[in-house]
């Protein structure tokens, strides 16, 4: 057995100013004896350490806290001002930028509408959405760190190409994050939309806590992330969790799945599909989330006893109980497999139908599967893809920065 390597005291450093630094990333502004109470060194050790942080600009003083009668003590916090990261949803019709400061908070935000299909300089594009919500922050692009962008598609590791976003014009070209981090002059990662859905789930919605989950999607399209033991899993190729394309039971087998939007999951379970079952059920609009919350709405009403309202109620009853039964196999499917202890439910039309749908979806997995895993409708608010991009762009970019603190 090799003998241990003894600290050196520059990693002792090092791990006493991590220490530091997240201690009050967490807990806000702090004095000297608490940093050194919470942290375990000494107090001659944490006004050494807060001097180097403050000498590095990492950390500020922030005002004093009274303590015993005649005593004063410093307050320091972490200089939020010390990085700031990018997080981008982009779909076919736009694309959102939000900036985010190392504390976490959100200090601007553009939108870059990009209707049409044709073909487009993505360089170009998404610098334009960067630089917008860089301004909206008072910084420059060049004052970005990292930037992390949530596409619905997958960049294949094997090739460096997006797939599974024929939908996407322009973003299929060879080094896709290769080129973009050139060409933005900003370090860029691409990830999966509902896999940053998953993520934001994670770090502060159902599912924090939890080792092994799975987050459905639906809205226009069908989706899904899978996280194992606390970590996204994305297969080979970058594909795991496109359940939409996968067969299944009560519609054709589609062979063609390489065209967006298909595939038996899909068929059976996305907006369209979604909208026009309720249509079949009486329930009238084009939008298949609205349509759905006012199904969902009518099944939770207390009954009135006109003919009219039960009539409604019956037919959303029988609407709801349809649409849960086809989530629940596809759902069974993936829990026969995978075995996680909770499933998250997202996505506009999954929210629409809330609880009502929750509970039928719950009743009708449970039916057919030996696990039974809690079911969930997500808790994060806003955009989930835009919170899951910047906490991956913060957490890449706070393990770079709490590790080199020298000044």
């Amino acid at each position: 057995m090799p003998a241990p390597v003894p600290g050196t005291p520059s990693l002792l450093r090092a791990i006493n100013d991590r220490a530091a630094l997240e201690a009050l990333l967490a807990r806000g502004p702090l004095t000297r004896p608490e940093l050194s109470e919470l942290t375990g060194i000494s107090k001659p050790t944490a006004s050494q350490l807060l001097a180097r942080l403050e000498e590095a600009g990492l950390v500020v003083r922030d005002g004093t806290r009274a303590g015993l009668p005649g005593r004063t003590a410093g307050l320091y916090r972490l200089n939020a001002a010390a990085a700031h990261v990018a997080g981008a949803d982009v779909t076919p019709a736009r694309i959102s930028v939000s900036v985010a400061d190392l504390a976490g908070t959100v200090v601007g935000a553009h939108t870059l509408e990009t209707p049409g299909r044709i073909r487009v300089d993505v360089v170009a594009r998404m610098g334009e959405a960067l630089d917008g919500a860089a301004k909206d922050a008072g910084l420059t692009r060049a004052d970005l760190d990292r930037a992390v962008i949530g596409i619905q598609g997958a960049v294949d590791p094997g090739t460096g190409r997006l797939g599974y976003a024929a939908h996407i014009p322009g973003w299929h070209i060879p080094d896709l994050v290769g080129t973009l981090s050139g060409g933005l002059g900003v370090p860029v990662a691409i990830e999966n939309d509902v896999n940053l859905a998953a993520l934001a789930e994670l770090a502060g919605g159902r599912a924090t806590g939890a080792g092994d989950f799975v987050l459905l999607w639906v809205a226009d399209g069908v989706g899904m992330a899978v996280v194992l033991n606390g970590a996204l899993h994305r297969g080979a190729t970058g594909g795991a969790g496109e359940i939409g394309y996968m067969p299944a039971v009560g519609a054709p087998l589609m062979r063609d799945v390489r065209r967006t939007h298909t595939g038996g999951v899909h068929s059976l379970t996305g907006g369209v599909a979604v909208l026009r079952l309720l249509r079949e059920h009486g329930f009238r609009g084009r939008d298949a989330a609205a349509v759905l919350r006012r199904a969902a709405a009518t099944v939770g009403a207390a009954p009135t006893g006109t003919r009219t309202a039960a009539d409604a109620g019956a037919r959303a009853e029988r609407a709801l109980t349809e649409l849960a039964s086809r989530l629940g196999v596809t759902l069974a499917t993936v829990v026969g497999v995978l075995d996680p202890a909770l499933v998250v439910l997202t996505g506009d039309v999954l929210h629409a139908g809330g609880e009502p749908l929750r509970a039928r979806v719950e009743q009708h997995l449970h039916s057919l599967t030996i696990p039974r895993p809690k079911v969930r409708i997500s808790s994060v608010q806003g955009n989930p893809v835009l919170a899951g991009a910047l906490q991956q762009a913060l957490q890449e970019t706070r393990e770079e920065v709490f590790s080199t603190t020298a000044p």
